[in-house]
């Protein structure tokens, strides 16, 4: 229901914006506006088509888990952690396993199996329950805990962002990890203060304290790194747990004796159905946001937020990241949608994209999730449920806006080197190990055309000497508008190269060889 008042705003809002710009003279917006729908349904399309080979591939390797007894492992891991947390669901009630079960689930990203598991749960609680229109203790500590997301691996995020063509897809899988760690932590000692939960028992001391610490030893030794350095180690890292997850599932498998391979594509059979179900609600979220977009709507949003949050802070990148976390707790294809606009319009390895993406992963549809549980068995009276879910929500939020400007370089200070200046040093780092002057994903084109990653190629060329820097107009799409070029000439064994430089705030984010010739 209220994703059907946000869609219907959007289109109204949208139009409204669009008569008030049309009066001041803008003649143009509603032409903008339907060309956005027919842009924005060819982009949900091609987005689902393009979703079908990724969610059979995590599918079937998550099939390949479920069956070889991973949900049942995680299950049995924090099992004395979750007793501390329920006192009052009895040991042997068959609450705990189908709680216990739905939290696994979620962690491992297998939301098709932690939906079942978490309505069995609530019907189990029920039974528990005197009063059958009033939340429990523990249906509500179940219900926060859900709410927050904890999440191990962040299918859905990673898989839109492979089909946006990212260069790393699960670079965000720490971020998330982190953020949603912080959510779930937060909203646990919010419930345990008004449930009177002694959070200084041993287990509970023992399990928060190790998973704290692990997080805080990452934060502080990532902290220390330079930002090549940290792309590259949080990359290496992220996607060694990933295939060491991938890796244990097939050898948990093997030791149940299941056919790995059957299991797999028993698994990935559901990523076409997937692919396909999703096309007529992400056209609807999609379209609807390209109007509100189109319409000017989105822009004016944007600016009054950055306008107040200019009052209290210097960096406003953040605001950008914004529309989707305030989406998330009311609808996850809403939020969804908002990602998939910031990909589209500001690049999906963009600041912007990578905190869309760990904000999309940070938190869960909150108001989703209440109704369909409580719903489920009949609860009208939530108590503090809403309260301490969106304190989780809104934890998880400060928590990944600061983790992604931490992790991917947000915080943009005034430049003190001139552009000439940072392609001079550009040339020394060059020639040595230092690259704190070259974006992680830089890119490298060669004279083909040719795209590659600039630290995958750079070894190629042996040690250069900085000729000369100029700066060159030239003239964008046949317009007037005139933009300047970076050209840099060096020198290698007896040859001249001309280098076309793009720089940021510092920092070289694009390399394309022009020319190489002779010294004459």
């Amino acid at each position: 229901m209220i994703l059907n008042y946000i869609w219907i705003g959007f289109f109204l809002v949208a139009l409204v914006v669009a008569i008030i710009r049309t009066i001041l003279g803008d003649f143009i917006v509603f032409a903008d506006i339907v060309n956005s729908t027919f842009d924005m349904a060819k982009i949900a399309f091609e987005i689902s088509l393009g979703l079908t080979g990724v969610l059979c591939l995590w599918l079937g390797i998550m099939k390949i888990g479920e069956k070889g007894g991973a949900v049942k492992g995680l299950s049995w891991l924090v099992g004395p952690f979750f007793s501390k947390l329920f006192p009052d669901v009895p040991k042997d009630h068959p609450a705990r396993g189908s709680m216990l079960m739905n939290f696994s689930a979620n962690m491992l990203g297998l939301d098709n199996a932690a939906t079942p598991m978490g309505l069995k749960a609530m019907t189990e609680l029920q039974e528990l329950n005197k009063e059958k229109d009033k939340a429990t203790n523990a249906m509500i500590m179940f219900l926060v805990l859900n709410t927050s997301g904890l999440t191990l691996i962040p299918v859905a995020v990673m898989t839109y962002r492979a089909q946006f063509g990212a260069e790393n897809p699960s670079d965000i899988f720490l971020p998330i990890l982190i953020s949603t760690f912080i959510a779930s932590l937060f909203g646990l000692i919010v419930v345990a203060i008004y449930q009177k939960i002694n959070l200084l028992n041993k287990v509970v001391l023992a399990y928060l304290g190790g998973i704290s610490a692990l997080v805080v030893g990452m934060i502080l030794y990532f902290g220390q790194l330079s930002p090549y350095e940290l792309a590259r180690q949080s990359s290496l890292l992220s996607n060694f747990i990933l295939y060491g997850i991938i890796c244990g599932f097939i050898i948990m498998a093997l030791r149940k004796k299941v056919n790995v391979y059957e299991a797999f594509i028993e698994g990935a059979k559901g990523g076409f159905d997937i692919a396909i179900k999703i096309i007529p609600y992400l056209i609807a979220i999609l379209v609807s946001i390209g109007v509100f977009r189109a319409s000017g709507a989105m822009d004016y949003v944007i600016e009054g937020m950055r306008w107040f949050f200019g009052l209290f802070a210097s960096n406003t990148d953040f605001v950008e990241g914004l529309p989707t976390a305030l989406m998330k707790p009311l609808s996850g294809s809403g939020a969804r949608g908002m990602m998939i606009d910031a990909f589209n319009t500001h690049g999906v390895d963009s600041f912007i994209g990578k905190l869309n993406a760990t904000l999309q992963g940070a938190t869960d549809t909150t108001f989703y999730i209440i109704a369909v549980y409580f719903g489920s068995v009949g609860i009208r009276k939530t108590r503090y449920a809403i309260k301490a879910g969106l304190l989780a929500d809104l934890a998880g939020v400060i928590a990944a806006i600061i983790i992604a400007t931490f992790w991917f370089g947000g915080d943009v200070q005034a430049p003190s080197l001139k552009d000439k200046e940072v392609a001079v040093t550009f040339v020394e780092e060059w020639n040595s190990s230092n690259k704190d002057r070259v974006h992680p994903n830089c890119k490298f084109i060669d004279i083909s055309g040719e795209s590659y990653n600039f630290n995958d190629v750079d070894q190629q060329f042996g040690k250069l000497t900085f000729v000369s820097v100029s700066e060159k107009t030239i003239d964008i799409d046949s317009e007037n508008e005139i933009k300047p070029e970076l050209i840099l000439k060096t020198e290698e064994n007896g040859k001249l190269r001309l280098f076309k430089l793009k720089i940021s705030n510092e920092t070289i984010i694009q390399v394309e060889l022009l020319d190489i010739f002779e010294n004459n």
